[in-house]
């Protein structure tokens, strides 16, 4: 048993949309093809993996760095010692030889792509849906199949104007999610409370509306923002400053009564154990948004939970940044508190398997081999045209 090759293809997801801080006019994502000579229903088991949006495509260290070590391993030191099946964890630290610690930037996404792609592949080999994978192995055994999820938008397009903002918020509440999210800080604030109260006019009993300043602000002005946010009722607000700003995080809560949001753009357990060491996040009501397509993959997404638990963290709390059917099945199988959705954007790799529709703010996960992109059409077709 082995990987006999691992293939990437950096492609276009590029928009015209922006949140506070960058557009997405260049935007792109590497997707990996891990191949191995496992065969199963008569074809070669192929795992696959994209980053999330928002990082960019990572082919070039991945073809200098970490395919070489993958590939050139013996193909002995990365199989699983108890099971007829490669063991990721091995593979991770494989991917991790010579690397030095910290530098949590660029690296910690191809990693977590790769390390998408080789679960992929892990839970196929087996027969199984991943999120059943994990609820055995690191779970109660019995996965959650019905997950909760949130439709993000709410982007700065264009020429859109409120009337758009509100057709676009309409249009997600009217495909069954009951939580949607929206872009603050990429216009003043007095624009910004207009487009927040044109949103809450839309919504019934039992919807909610998020808001997402993408790192935006300074101190005094996150503060701003928050008296203001005081007087909605929102979901959340979400990662007001630079992100590895644990001081204003915590300062922030002082001003802040409301549930906040953050970690998207941590990439490591130990970056995550320094926003619950020291950035004030409250456990009865914050949430953690930890993406493992870019935070070294789900090998370290468990070492973030055990974190967690440690800390007195409830898996609850974890609403992954990214859209993607990798969160959605570690959501599933370890019982984390959802999953961010992308509707209408960065397709096909946003979305869930084709059939799969969202009602009252959740999603029902089909019962397909690994993550299950062979079950999104428009996705696989992608995945497909890079295997062959």
């Amino acid at each position: 048993m082995k990987i006999v090759d691992i293939r990437e293809a950096t492609k276009p997801i590029k928009s015209d949309i922006r949140n506070a801080y960058i557009d997405f006019s260049r935007m792109t994502l590497s997707l990996v093809a891990v191949v191995t000579d496992v065969v199963r229903d008569g074809k070669p088991v192929i795992g696959y993996g994209f980053n999330s949006n928002g990082r960019y495509g990572q082919g070039s260290m991945m073809r200098e760095r970490f395919f070489p070590r993958l590939l050139e391993a013996d193909p002995a030191s990365l199989l699983d010692d108890v099971r007829d099946n490669f063991d990721p964890h091995k593979i991770w630290r494989t991917l991790m030889t010579n690397e030095k610690p910290g530098g949590h930037g660029e690296r910690s996404v191809a990693v977590g792509t790769i390390d998408m792609a080789v679960w992929d592949a892990v839970a196929k080999i087996e027969g199984k849906p991943l999120f059943q994978l994990l609820a055995e192995r690191y779970g109660n055994g019995t996965p959650n199949r019905k997950v909760f999820v949130y439709a993000a938008g709410g982007y700065y397009w264009p020429g859109q104007g409120i009337e758009g903002l509100q057709r676009e918020m309409q249009s997600y509440l009217d495909r069954g999610y009951s939580v949607v999210k929206k872009k603050i800080g990429g216009a003043p604030l007095d624009e910004d409370r207009r487009r927040i109260e044109a949103v809450l006019r839309l919504l019934k009993p039992g919807q909610e509306l998020a808001v997402d300043a993408n790192g935006r602000f300074d101190l005094p002005t996150a503060i701003e923002y928050a008296k203001a946010l005081s007087n909605y009722d929102l979901f959340w607000y979400e990662e007001p400053g630079d992100p590895l700003d644990y001081a204003l995080q915590a300062e922030l809560a002082n001003h802040y009564a409301g549930p906040m949001a953050t970690g998207e753009n941590l990439f490591s357990m130990q970056d995550a154990r320094n926003l619950i060491r020291y950035g004030g996040m409250r456990p009865d009501r914050d949430w953690l948004q930890f993406d493992c397509a870019l935070s070294y993959g789900l090998v370290e997404y468990l070492r973030t939970l055990d974190m967690l638990k440690e800390h007195g963290w409830s898996p609850r709390r974890c609403v992954p940044h990214g859209g993607h059917q990798m969160s959605l099945a570690i959501a599933a199988g370890l019982g984390l508190g959802g999953n961010e959705s992308y509707p209408d954007l960065f397709q096909p790799y946003g979305g869930f398997p084709d059939g799969v529709q969202v009602e009252d703010g959740y999603v029902t996960l089909p019962d397909l081999p690994g993550i299950g992109f062979e079950g999104k059409s428009d996705l696989y077709r992608e995945m497909r045209d890079l295997a062959s």
